[in-house]
């Protein structure tokens, strides 16, 4: 596995981590947040791929284009889903669904992208689920209302098709390929902002340091680092480690926001950790 790819796919779920605590300074609705931090996201990786003289190969890559930019819209369409559910059922809750994403992936890598599903692999997946429900696990007592599920489940549904999407190009990769996401993504978001309120989002004075971070930083920087190792990675592999955002959610709001973590939660962070490294470690020792 490509080492330099798996360290920017890290790093990267770490910023995503961070999404929560800087949006909890914004105060807008959620798609508005989205809204905003998918426009600023995108501005900046296309500047960033015109200053490296970057060159657009959509002509030559037609299926890759076309696969991407369904990536994209599944995306946007995820992150809309995904923050409806964080008003409706809470945070906890919605994470918990949304995190079903990978697991639709692992179980479904075998017949989709051929990869060979090893028992090191499953037993991982486990025990990171177990980990995700010891972690989230207070959801389920505040229960929570129909719509807040059916958007929670189909924010995991549209992740699952953004992972494996963007995995069908093989050819445009890199920047290029986060540049054609994040800007597809934005467009799929405005088009129902445009139908919602016709682009009328007012924005507290204070929220704009907030909204630039969560562009600049979280969004456009972040999203370069997820997408562009992601052909280089196992989808597994991706699947797997993908459960360490959450994890450092929770971490980051305990440090950041002086949210207590109770040993229960303690005890699933570990799963999340160890279950997550174990297919990896695995691997090396078969080596």
């Amino acid at each position: 596995m490509d080492k330099k790819a798996f360290l920017k796919y890290l790093a990267a779920l770490l910023l995503f981590g961070l999404n929560g605590i800087v949006a909890s300074h914004i105060a807008l609705n959620s798609y508005e947040i989205v809204f905003l931090r998918t426009l600023i996201g995108s501005i900046l990786l296309i500047g960033l791929f015109l200053l490296g003289k970057g060159k657009f190969h959509t002509k030559a890559y037609k299926k890759d284009t076309i696969f991407i930019v369904l990536s994209g819209m599944a995306m946007g369409t995820s992150w809309m889903f995904l923050y409806e559910a964080y008003q409706q059922i809470g945070v906890s809750m919605a994470s918990l669904l949304y995190y079903c994403g990978p697991v639709i992936v692992m179980i479904l890598s075998p017949i989709i992208f051929k990869e060979k599903l090893t028992m090191p692999k499953v037993c991982g997946f486990l025990v990171v689920l177990v980990g995700i429900v010891l972690v989230n696990g207070t959801a389920a007592d505040t229960g929570g209302n129909t719509w807040g599920l059916i958007c929670g489940a189909m924010s995991a549904v549209m992740y699952f098709f953004m992972v494996t999407l963007n995995k069908q190009s093989k050819n445009i990769t890199g920047m290029e390929n986060s540049v054609i996401q994040l800007v597809v993504s934005f467009l799929t978001v405005a088009v129902f902002v445009g139908f919602k309120q016709r682009f009328i989002i007012r924005v507290p004075g204070e929220a704009w340091v907030w909204i630039l971070i969560l562009g600049v930083v979280n969004t456009g920087i972040g999203c370069y680092l997820y997408f562009s190792p992601l052909a280089k990675l196992p989808v597994q592999t991706v699947a797997v480690c993908g459960y360490l955002e959450p994890l450092s959610a929770v971490v980051f709001a305990a440090l950041l926001l002086g949210e207590t973590m109770t040993p229960v939660q303690i005890i699933g962070a570990g799963c999340i950790i160890g279950g997550a490294m174990l297919g990896e470690l695995w691997k090396k020792r078969q080596k």
